[in-house]
């Protein structure tokens, strides 16, 4: 077996790295050089910061299940991709096993929805 066929993305990746290393350690040369208090505070949207108790915050629990939802609906799209591009070869199995995926994850996506997990309030 011979390497030569991946000499040119070798070749851009060295590209790509070479690229990144010399704007890395340019950019402190050629940036311009004009500090003041606005541009080294940190952004927040616009607001002022305000510092948080020493404990810190507390968090409603709407991050954590809108967090979960995105990952359950990201874990669907990982496994839809695959069958669909199998799709061919899978058969009728194939398609009545993601026929029993995709109504699972709707059953819980109902079950979210009539619990108002999707309410933006």
């Amino acid at each position: 077996m011979s390497l030569a066929p991946y000499v040119p993305i070798l070749g851009l990746f060295a590209l790509a790295a070479g690229f990144a290393l010399f704007s890395v350690a340019v950019a402190p040369f050629v940036g311009p050089r004009r500090f003041n208090k606005a541009k080294l505070d940190a952004y927040e949207c616009g607001i002022e910061p305000t510092p948080q108790p020493v404990g810190g915050g507390r968090f409603p629990v709407k991050f954590y299940l809108t967090a979960m939802l995105f990952i359950v609906f990201d874990i669907e799209i990982i496994f839809l991709y695959p069958w669909a591009v199998n799709f061919g070869m899978l058969g009728l199995f194939g398609f009545v096993e993601m026929i029993l995926f995709i109504v699972t994850v709707f059953v819980a996506f109902a079950y979210v929805w009539r619990r108002g997990g999707l309410d933006w309030d």
